[in-house]
């Protein structure tokens, strides 16, 4: 370097990969920098902080918390009392809407539907009867048993339609309908025929009746017993919905009001104050449902039991009767239609009788013997005004076994205008279908009191509970209301 020139030293990097000279790379320390005092005591309570609990512990701790004071107290108790009266009111509203709704069923749907069912098994059987007598009565049969006939058919077909709306879809009820709707129009078919073929003097005729009562007792009435029996279960089962008495509503009932008394025996003890308002207003309207309760549906239970026992017992055994005085006489009439045609055995020695002749004896043993349908229904009968039609109809039944053994005795003799005088002449022939015509009148008149009595008996129990489930609801919510205010009116004072 001349003299006179400065020395200017180089800042920027030089060319190539080598180190400036005169300064060394920097290096890493070979221990990690310490944290200080604050650090250290943020880490420790990080490490030592209480996780966060669920809320339902926290409320059960603020509720345990609250518990140790009087208000707090108080408020629980209110609370309990609030709920347990609504909780009473709630099932006692529900408990009793059903057994009101039964209740209802049984005087309005299914006694009503198993009257119908009888109705139709009668009808059908009558139907049956009137056909017989108006062939054996020649080729002009009488305009009123004609009359009688076509009345039955109808009466069947209005009770079958009725009967179709009210059955369920895939029941045994809704398949006996449908079968008795499809074999209703071939038996009248078969009727007719028979009627046709008589009116022209040939034999023909006394087949197709034998034909069409054939149809009758082996299709159509079991298929209408059927049904008669498919409503009676289910008359049964309202019965069985109706009358248990309310057990969990009665004991809710019992525990509210212990649970109110015991409430006020508290408040009395810590103020000696005798009375709280709410509370008593509460135990008051909870007292007057628990009562309500039990004695409605005690008295309820009593009119359904009278309803049952002297309504629908009286019913069944008169259908019965009556259906077996009907049988009887459609047998008698085709055991002189027949004319011994069709033949069974009986007894051990296999005795060779008229088929017909021998269905007409089991009906009226059935009827008259001592432990018989007419006897059960006297028996039953609570008063002269059911008893005294019953014991006109058992004198008429055996009136007609006196003379239907008259009736048989000529035609076993070859007697045959003989016996079919005595069988449908006129009154001067004393003839057995006087004495059916009087014991068939005699049954109506019974069954027609005996259905006044189950619908008085049965109103009788629906009436108890009217208005008990709307009723116990609007008590119980005032109950509530009373129990949150009387509460209320103690926590006001340690404000």
């Amino acid at each position: 370097m001349t003299k006179g020139e400065v020395e200017v030293e180089v800042t920027y990097p030089p060319n190539g990969s080598a180190a400036p000279p005169g300064r060394a790379a920097p290096t890493m320390p070979t221990v990690p920098p310490q944290a200080g005092p604050e650090s250290a005591a943020a880490a420790q309570a990080v490490q030592n902080a209480v996780p966060r609990r669920p809320a339902w512990v926290e409320g059960r701790d603020r509720l345990r918390a609250a518990a140790t004071t009087e208000p707090g107290r108080l408020r629980i108790i209110g609370a309990f009392l609030a709920l347990l009266v609504v909780a009473f009111g709630a099932v006692t509203t529900w408990q009793m809407s059903d057994r009101a709704a039964a209740a209802d069923s049984v005087l309005n749907r299914s006694q009503p539907l198993s009257d119908d069912a009888a109705a139709i098994y009668r009808s059908l059987a009558d139907a049956n009867t009137a056909a017989s007598s108006g062939f054996l009565a020649g080729g002009q049969e009488p305009a009123d048993v004609r009359d009688r006939y076509k009345a039955d058919i109808d009466r069947a077909s209005e009770k079958l339609a009725n009967a179709a709306s009210n059955a369920g879809s895939g029941s045994s009820a809704a398949a006996s309908v449908s079968k008795l709707n499809k074999l209703l129009p071939e038996y009248t078919g078969l009727i007719e025929r028979a009627r046709a073929s008589n009116r022209q003097g040939l034999p023909l005729g006394g087949a197709y009746l034998r034909y069409a009562n054939d149809k009758m007792q082996t299709q159509m009435l079991p298929a209408a017993e059927q049904l008669y029996t498919v409503e009676k279960e289910r008359l049964n089962r309202d019965y069985d919905d109706a009358k248990p008495y309310p057990w969990f509503a009665i004991a809710l009932g019992l525990l509210a009001l212990g649970a109110l008394f015991w409430a006020q025996r508290r408040n009395y003890r810590r103020t000696n104050r005798v009375f709280n308002h709410g509370l008593v207003a509460a135990t008051a309207a909870s007292t007057v449902v628990l009562l309500w309760l039990v004695a409605g549906h005690t008295f309820a239970r009593s009119g359904l039991n009278d309803s049952y026992d002297h309504g629908v017992m009286s019913l069944n055994v008169l259908n019965d009767a009556r259906i077996s005085s009907l049988k009887a006489r459609s047998n008698e009439n085709l055991t002189l239609v027949s004319r011994g045609a069709e033949t069974v055995e009986v007894g051990a020695k296999k005795d060779i009788k008229d088929k017909f002749d021998v269905a007409y004896q089991d009906q009226m043993n059935k009827l008259s013997s001592p432990k018989g349908l007419l006897a059960q229904a006297a028996a039953i009968a609570d008063d002269s005004s059911g008893k005294n039609p019953v014991e006109s109809a058992a004198k008429n039944v055996s009136v007609w076994k006196d003379r239907h053994k008259t009736a048989r005795d000529s035609d076993d003799a070859g007697d045959y205008k003989g016996a079919l005088a005595k069988v449908v002449g006129d009154k001067s022939d004393e003839p057995t279908g006087e004495c059916f015509d009087n014991v068939d009148d005699a049954l109506e008149v019974a069954l027609k009191h005996e259905r006044s009595e189950f619908e008085q008996a049965a109103g009788d129990g629906k009436g108890a509970m009217t208005g008990l489930p709307v009723g116990a609801a609007v008590l119980a919510v005032l109950a509530a209301a009373g129990a949150v205010l009387g509460v209320g009116r103690r926590l006001s004072e340690y404000r």
